[in-house]
């Protein structure tokens, strides 16, 4: 094994046991690492002026800018891009904290510019007709309920979704705990249909356990029909099957939910802080996104309104 190899081993444990992140981007660091790894075994570093390569793990910017230079060629998005980027920013800080290195050659490479984009948000009447598509009543179905009316009432992220447990949910305050990035807690108010709809299929799920289920799957709030904790993709598949059942003719991916319930706040009047807060974004920039989307809406509706705009009657 390679000294990159054992470095880039070392530093997944890392993420997992002190930084304590969550699994997804655990993987998504550890696959943007191993991109690296084969571009430095196709790529003669001897070409690159002043090398700099401690054993195998280069040290040279150079070295770094000739990699990001190979993902432009393969037309990458630059959030793409710039993702990888913080993948080696916290690759090289673990290996200056433990000494392996002497400088961090990715502090030194510019971020791109990354191009705005406007999230993918439902409208109040696309998002009535999802939550009024037909459940089942059994377990199964009134399991899909919640998640659905959860999504839309908390706002909360797809893995911190699966990641909640029985405990997390206090029914008398209308209120749930949530471990969001980097398993930093928050808490977060949730509606009553959410509540109602947890509830029952809280009455349902001893129908989902199933002998020899494991301590996680005990704990989860949401379990599979394995009796296991559902995953994010059984969970996207349920978003997949609503989105048909409703006929809204779009695709919306668990996140859009997210996006939804904070536009919508918006557009009701809530602050931009207290979204934030419910969002658990550590910066407001994460936020201010939210303000395009109300504006934009804005603009449609004065486009198709107002008699000096073109669209309205005269």
């Amino acid at each position: 094994m390679g000294l990159l190899e054992q470095a880039i081993g070392e530093f997944g444990r890392y993420m997992k046991v002190e930084r304590n992140l969550s699994s997804h981007t655990r993987e998504g660091y550890l696959t943007d690492l191993k991109q690296f790894r084969a571009f430095l075994e196709g790529t003669d570093l001897k070409s690159v002026p002043s090398g700099g390569v401690e054993g195998a793990i280069p040290t040279d910017p150079l070295v770094i800018r000739s990699f990001l230079a190979s993902l432009y060629r393969e037309k990458l998005r630059k959030v793409t891009i710039s993702r990888k980027v913080a993948a080696l920013r916290s690759f090289y800080r673990y290996l200056l904290r433990e000494g392996v290195v002497a400088v961090n050659p990715a502090e030194l490479v510019q971020l791109p510019r990354c191009e705005k984009y406007i999230p993918v948000v439902l409208s109040a009447d696309e998002m009535l007709a999802l939550l009024q598509v037909k459940f089942a009543e059994d377990a199964a179905g009134r399991r899909d309920r919640a998640m659905i009316e959860l999504f839309y009432s908390a706002g909360i992220r797809l893995s911190e979704l699966t990641g909640l447990n029985l405990g997390d949910i206090r029914f008398q305050e209308g209120l749930v705990k949530v471990r969001g990035k980097g398993r930093k807690e928050r808490i977060v108010p949730a509606g009553r249909p959410a509540l109602l709809a947890m509830e029952a299929y809280l009455q349902k799920r001893p129908e989902l356990r199933k002998e020899g289920t494991d301590e996680e799957g005990q704990e989860a709030l949401f379990l599979s029909t394995r009796g296991k904790r559902m995953n994010p993709r059984g969970v996207s598949r349920v978003v997949e099957w609503v989105v048909r059942e409703s006929g809204i003719g779009r695709k919306i991916s668990p996140h859009a939910l997210r996006h939804t319930f904070a536009t919508h706040l918006l557009d009701a009047g809530a602050d931009l802080r207290s979204i934030q807060e419910m969002l658990g974004h550590k910066s407001l920039s994460s936020t201010q996104k939210y303000t395009s989307v109300s504006v934009s809406r804005l603009m449609e509706i004065y486009d198709r309104a107002h008699p000096r705009a073109g669209g309205g009657k005269t």
